[in-house]
């Protein structure tokens, strides 16, 4: 039985680089890679709580992003960047990582937590639905800045 070890991030170091380094591309090919410095500043950022996933006290395996802001309709909680390396696939990391993440979204104040994943991502969309996300009927919108 593998034992998962997750827990807050609050100092970047060079593992932590690395491990971000190597998931992101497998999350999205287009993700930039991150500085040293955004990796710190993001960290760092109050409305951010970092979450990392070990297995069996080994290397990091998964991260997850949790952004909490307050808006006048109430606290939100959202979760973003799940990603747990290929390798370590089907160990628990993700459910590990995003059971983590709603219990600090509940002790925070949070009413509701909210994701979204495409639907190319189908283990992850079964994570979600087999955690009781509900899939909602609403239309995302995106404007590219760029």
């Amino acid at each position: 039985m593998v034992v998962l070890n997750v827990f807050e991030v609050h100092e970047v170091d060079d593992e932590l680089e690395a491990a971000v380094a190597g998931l992101l591309p497998q999350l999205s090919r287009s993700a930039p890679k991150l500085t040293r410095e955004q990796l710190v500043a993001l960290v760092s950022h109050p409305a951010i709580t970092f979450l990392a996933v070990r297995a069996d006290g080994g290397p990091i395996i998964g991260i997850l992003t949790l952004a909490l802001f307050p808006l006048p309709t109430g606290l939100r909680a959202w979760i973003e960047d799940v990603v747990v390396d290929a390798a370590a696939a089907r160990q628990g990391a993700g459910t590990a990582l995003t059971r983590a993440a709603m219990d600090l979204a509940r002790a925070a104040g949070a009413r509701t937590v909210d994701l979204t994943s495409r639907p190319s991502r189908e283990a992850a969309n079964r994570l979600y639905q087999g955690l009781g996300f509900e899939r909602r009927e609403t239309n995302v919108y995106r404007y590219d800045l760029g």
